[in-house]
C-alpha cells in the first residue's frame, strides 16, 4: 500500500540547518509529484514547497524562498528537503504528502506522512 514516512526533524539553533526525508513507497516518484507542509502550533497547515514529477519543476512559498531546497532520488523513491538558515517561526510538525498527479497541481494530495518534528530555538 502507499506509504509516505519522514524523517530528520529535531532541534537546531537558529541559522542551522535540517535535511528532512520523505520515503515513498506503494508508488514510484516517477509519476507523481510531491509536496512539503507544515503546521505550527495554534496555526493552519502552510505549504512550504512541491516538486514535480514531469520535470523536476519546484515551487516554493516566499517564506522559505532561497533557504529551502526540495530534491528527490527516484532511485531511493524518496525525496529531502534541504533547510538552512532556518529560523524560530521555522518551528513546526513537516508533513510529505503524494500528490494525485505528475504535476504540482495543488489541488488534491491522496496520501500523508505521519509527520517529524522541526524545533528552531536557542
Amino acid at each position: 500500500q502507499v506509504q509516505l514516512v519522514e524523517s530528520g526533524g529535531g532541534l537546531v539553533q537558529p541559522g542551522g540547518s535540517l535535511r528532512l526525508s520523505c520515503a515513498a513507497s506503494g508508488f514510484s516518484l516517477d509519476y507523481y509529484a510531491i509536496g512539503w507542509f507544515r503546521q505550527a502550533p495554534g496555526k493552519e497547515r502552510e505549504g512550504v514547497t512541491c516538486i514535480s514529477a514531469s520535470d523536476g519543476s519546484t515551487y516554493y512559498a516566499d517564506s522559505v524562498k532561497g533557504r529551502f531546497t526540495i530534491s528527490r532520488d527516484n532511485a531511493k523513491n524518496t525525496v529531502y528537503l534541504q533547510m538552512n538558515s532556518l529560523k524560530p517561526e521555522d518551528t513546526a510538525v513537516y508533513y510529505c504528502a503524494k500528490d494525485s498527479s505528475l504535476h504540482c497541481s495543488g489541488i488534491e494530495y491522496d496520501y500523508w506522512g505521519q509527520g517529524t518534528q522541526v524545533t528552531v530555538s536557542s
